[in-house]
């Protein structure tokens, strides 16, 4: 019985030393212990990240009215110019020509007012008589030049019509359909209708080409030209906002639409500058009429000998030949580049000899001392991003230890396709003028697009969806229980804001070990 006893005695404290080892291993590796967060309003921040590049406030490319031969080329790259500064010319001798010519008539007209005041003479009749013969064999050009830009401008609209237009209309000339789907068919039915009319009315000015001269109505025919140019603008701006709202298709995708919009806008420019120049012909054969007239009545009046009149009659003929004067400089003044600012010339493509055609880029300016950002930002976040919203910039040449201070000033409305990705084009101001910034410098900037104080956040973990509801584990008292909350925006730090379901002071769990 004793050796029994001391076994069981033996038997006990095992027992005890095995419950007290689980229980110490039980308590310390698996008890339960929980993290937790008492609500505080805070900072709420969201930031955009983008990569730009850094640009100058103004940047042109800059290239000649008109086209023809490079005869002088005066600006070199790294080269700075003033405001007003000749760049390069094409040859214009013809044009400086025709300025000398009017000088001249100018400083005849001058000549004979001198001789009427001075009194008639035989050698001032004999200048009026070459007056009206100068004026008559000019005039006689003015008409066949006029006569050109009417046969010109017909051109110019037959190509846009038939070679711009028709471009995506099925059968144009008798049953037009668009070649396309657009989100405005109404406007492309009008545009059809404006089609169909083109026709009729490009028939009839062909008709009214073949028979065209020097003797013709030239003023009708004017009349004309200028009617059946407005009309075919008209059809071309239709055409262009019925193309703005094509729908890409694969048969009619996004490169063959923004190609027809290219060629639209080829055909509206061609137009314009017809147009233009139909303007200024017109106003020359105007002048030369006028001076023929004036030179016609001055050799009356100086036959019949100077008064008064005749004086402030000559005085007017002066009047006329500065205008002369001045809408021939004007002509001129198309065949020379000249600098719009004063800035640094960036590109020159010109090179003396080579042929230069109309509104061809040849030479590129920027300005210096002020600089902009051009960014892209992505769809997602395009909504966050708005005009004067403040941003931190830092340039790749300085490192992420040197910070600019920018403000937003430009977002596109269209869309920017770059790497399949649909992006909108950004432009930010910086402060203030610094020497270190140069054009073409790679910029990396954060713009602060929302920054509001009070606001509840929590972070994205703590927040879990449940039958399509969001739900956290909230602390109250002793008891843990699940409540409903509604979230908002996200931050910059992944927190989600709680527009409502938690206060002040609420105190909720985070995570939970067991």
């Amino acid at each position: 019985m004793v050796l029994g006893d001391k076994y069981i005695r033996w038997g006990i404290v095992a027992l005890i030393v095995v419950l007290a080892g689980g229980g110490y291993v039980y308590f310390l590796q698996g008890g339960v212990q929980e993290t937790t967060i008492v609500i505080v309003p805070k900072e709420f921040v969201q930031q955009i990240a983008v990569s730009g590049k850094v640009i100058a406030v103004h940047d042109v490319d800059l290239g000649f009215a008109g086209g023809g031969r490079i005869s002088r080329v005066y600006a070199q790259v790294g080269q700075t110019v003033a405001v007003g500064s000749s760049l390069a010319e094409i040859e214009n001798g013809d044009l400086r020509a025709a300025v000398d010519q009017r000088k001249a008539a100018l400083a005849t007209q001058e000549a004979k007012l001198a001789a009427l005041q001075a009194g008639t003479r035989p050698e001032s009749i004999a200048v009026s008589q070459a007056a009206v013969a100068s004026a008559e064999s000019a005039l006689v050009q003015s008409h066949q030049s006029l006569v050109n830009a009417i046969q010109s401008a017909y051109a110019v609209a037959d190509d846009a019509v038939h070679n711009k237009v028709d471009q995506f209309i099925n059968s144009p000339r008798s049953s037009p359909t668009l070649k396309f789907f657009t989100t405005d068919s109404q406007l492309g039915n009008t545009m059809l209708g404006e089609r169909i009319d083109m026709e009729a009315r490009l028939r009839d000015w062909q008709i009214l080409q073949a028979t065209l001269s020097t003797d013709s109505d030239l003023a009708g025919a004017v009349k004309t030209a200028r009617m059946t140019l407005q009309t075919t603008g008209r059809l071309l701006a239709n055409a262009n906002t019925t193309l703005n709202g094509a729908i890409s298709t694969q048969t009619s995708p996004t490169a063959t639409i923004d190609g027809w919009i290219a060629s639209i806008a080829t055909g509206r420019a061609a137009l314009e500058t017809a147009s233009g120049a139909l303007t200024t012909q017109q106003s020359v054969d105007s002048a030369a009429t006028t001076a023929l007239i004036t030179a016609q009545k001055n050799l009356a009046l100086a036959q019949a000998g100077a008064s008064r009149e005749d004086i402030d009659a000559q005085k007017a003929v002066i009047v006329a030949a500065r205008a002369d004067v001045s809408a021939a400089q004007a002509q001129l003044s198309k065949t020379v580049i000249v600098a719009p600012f004063s800035g640094i010339v960036t590109k020159t493509n010109a090179k003396v000899g080579s042929t230069a055609s109309a509104n061809e880029a040849q030479i590129s300016m920027e300005s210096r001392g002020t600089f902009q950002i051009e960014g892209y930002v992505p769809e997602i976040n395009i909504s966050l991003v708005k005009p004067i919203q403040t941003a931190k910039v830092t340039l790749d040449a300085y490192g992420a230890g040197v910070n600019f201070d920018a403000t937003l000033v430009l977002v596109d409305p269209s869309e920017t396709i770059r790497d399949g990705v649909s992006t909108y084009r950004v432009v930010l101001q910086f402060a203030q003028p610094d020497a270190r910034i140069k054009s073409g410098m790679t910029a990396n900037v954060v713009i602060i697009a929302q920054k509001r104080t009070g606001i509840i956040a929590v972070p994205q973990g703590v927040v879990t969806l449940k039958d399509g509801r969001s739900v956290m584990q909230v602390k109250d008292g002793d008891k843990t229980t699940e409540r409903i909350v509604m979230t908002g925006a996200i931050s910059s730090l992944g927190e989600v804001e709680i527009i409502s379901g938690l206060s002040d002071g609420d105190v909720i769990i985070v995570t939970t070990a067991q």
